[in-house]
């Protein structure tokens, strides 16, 4: 009697992964810089290339890629078979592998062959750095390797060690080209430098756009890179003197601002953000500093101000009460209460504390009260709270509210420049992914230098998750599509991201009919007409996903 049987593979993303990850030749420079021993069962470059899908599809530490795997290679099965080889010491074994590898070498190459087959443009680079964070001692650094400490931690988690993440970005698309590790207690303005001549070298020009926070507001950052030929954008700090003496004189002088340009609110639906500009002259290294002014700047900053006096005005009204008892009796308790209170506004909120005296009897004789009883006289103080907003302050500060200064080497115009920094968000969010979508902690490894393999491969996987949001988003503005119904129920995004293409070919399966052991009949199941069009605007031949063979999630030499 003949047997059959039906089997079930997954398929989701993991072929369009494959598709983007062919585009960048991975699965060749791997074999090229991180060759495997010939006893292999596994070799490291598949290994590597398995660990990238994994976390762009669905990261899982270690010890469960080969049961992520197995849904691929061999269904829905009890025990995995195919998948078996890619157990977490063959995995660790790879990172260790790629760890003593030349990995600055792979990264220009990947980098290269993205900005060739994606046709990215490279004239514009913006920087940022966040903090990995570790949950453990990892007592035994290695020395080769990046060092874990403790820093300033962007995670909130003093109590951890972390390493500090460098990413660089193109302003076309938002996507990763080269990244850089440093110890965890390196501070963000001593890694410009490296990183700029970094930046230089993978792209072999200097006349790039360099765009960062204000660490990079530093004399020497600047000065290197305007001495060899770079141009740069950053924002100047709140503490320097060219800022505090452009405010003082905006208290007494009427400066003209010129209109910029205006965009919606990304926050607030209906409101329109007004930016205009004032050049107020050059740095003595002759370097341009451009004052901003954002109408939602301007409005926020009245509102937190606004916030911060309520706050105060509310703590003097529950203090008063308290006066004159306990640790508030003296003047001078008062006023060190006062002035803790009013800290963060003192000068917007003058406290005046008032004194009533008067003058008691108080006996001085021992015993109970009596005609002998003598008494002496004896002033007696009450003190009360009395406050008022100082106005003249307060339109001071609301001339200075909304501005923010930018400096720059460049000859562009002022709004030109004002753009070209306002794309620094776009970096955070690639930051954001990084930590959230792909999920780069908590990372389950020991070894430091396994650490700083696979924090390589997140920044390539992250690439490929930009590579695909910049396709899709680009496909669609060519084919004026305004929206795609891919979120939960149906529900459109003007603006696709990598989470919500993965969640929504979640149900794309692999179905094979088994018929005595043979298959006689396999297809691919849960595809409709949407799955299509997104695929097609993601430049993913129709072959990826219609011709799959049993064996079709193994990384082979294309």
């Amino acid at each position: 009697m003949k047997q059959f049987e039906t089997r079930f593979r997954h398929v989701d993303v993991f072929p369009m992964v494959k598709h983007f990850m062919d585009q960048l030749d991975l699965f060749s420079l791997f074999s090229k810089y991180v060759p495997a021993t010939s006893d292999s069962l596994a070799d490291h470059t598949e290994s590597l290339c398995i660990l990238t899908a994994n976390i762009i599809c669905d990261n899982k530490p270690l010890y469960k890629v080969k049961e992520w795997l197995s849904n691929y290679s061999d269904g829905i099965v009890d025990k995995p078979l195919e998948a078996n080889l890619f157990n977490d010491d063959r995995l660790a074994r790879a990172l260790s592998a790629l760890f003593h590898a030349d990995r600055h070498s792979l990264m220009t190459e990947v980098s290269s062959n993205a900005i060739g087959v994606h046709k990215l443009l490279t004239d514009e680079i913006h920087n940022d750095s966040t903090s990995v964070t570790f949950i453990g001692d990892y007592q035994t650094p290695d020395a080769d390797a990046v060092k874990l400490k403790h820093g300033h931690n962007k995670d909130f988690r003093p109590d951890c060690k972390q390493v500090v993440f460098g990413l660089n970005i193109t302003a076309d698309g938002h996507v990763p080209l080269s990244y850089k590790l440093f110890d965890g207690n390196t501070t963000d303005d001593v890694t410009h430098i490296p990183n700029w001549n970094g930046l230089r070298t993978l792209l072999q020009k200097e006349d790039f756009i360099y765009v960062a926070d204000c660490k990079l507001c530093s004399q020497n950052n600047l000065t290197h890179i305007a001495q060899n030929g770079g141009y740069f954008i950053t924002i100047v700090p709140k503490d320097r003197k060219e800022v505090k003496a452009f405010l003082k004189q905006l208290k007494t002088d009427d400066l003209q601002f010129k209109d910029a340009y205006q965009v919606e609110s990304s926050r607030k639906k209906g409101k329109v953000n007004i930016f205009k500009t004032h050049e107020a002259g050059r740095t003595k290294n002759g370097f341009r500093i451009i004052w901003v002014h954002s109408s939602s700047k301007y409005e926020d900053d009245q509102v937190r101000r606004q916030k911060k006096i309520d706050k105060v005005i509310g703590a003097l009204k529950e203090l008063s009460p308290k006066l004159n008892a306990y640790h508030l009796k003296t003047k001078k308790e008062i006023k060190a209460t006062v002035d803790h209170i009013c800290k963060s506004v003192k000068e917007f909120v003058d406290v005046e504390i008032l004194t009533e005296r008067k003058q008691v009897k108080v006996k001085i004789s021992p015993g109970r009260p009596s005609y002998k009883s003598v008494y002496k006289n004896k002033w007696e103080f009450k003190y009360s709270l009395k406050w008022e907003l100082n106005q003249q302050a307060l339109l001071d500060a609301s001339k200075t509210d909304g501005l923010f200064p930018l400096i720059t080497n460049t000859d562009l115009e002022a709004c030109e420049v004002l753009k070209k920094y306002k794309s620094q968000p776009f970096l955070e969010k690639r930051m954001y992914t990084k930590k959230t979508v792909l999920e780069v902690a908590p990372v389950f490894l020991k070894k430091v230098k396994r650490i700083e393999a696979i924090l390589f491969l997140y920044f390539v996987a992250l690439m490929i998750v930009s590579l695909i949001e910049r396709k899709i988003r680009m496909n669609m503005a060519k084919a004026k599509i305004e929206k795609l119904p891919i979120l939960p129920q149906a529900m459109n995004t003007k603006k696709p991201t990598w989470n919500n293409i993965r969640y929504f070919f979640r149900n794309v399966h692999y179905s094979q009919i088994i018929r005595d052991g043979l298959c006689i009949q396999s297809m691919v199941k849960g595809l409709n007409d949407l799955h299509e069009q997104i695929n097609r605007l993601l430049e993913v031949p129709d072959s990826v996903y219609k011709n799959l063979q049993p064996d079709w999630w193994q990384f082979k030499y294309t």
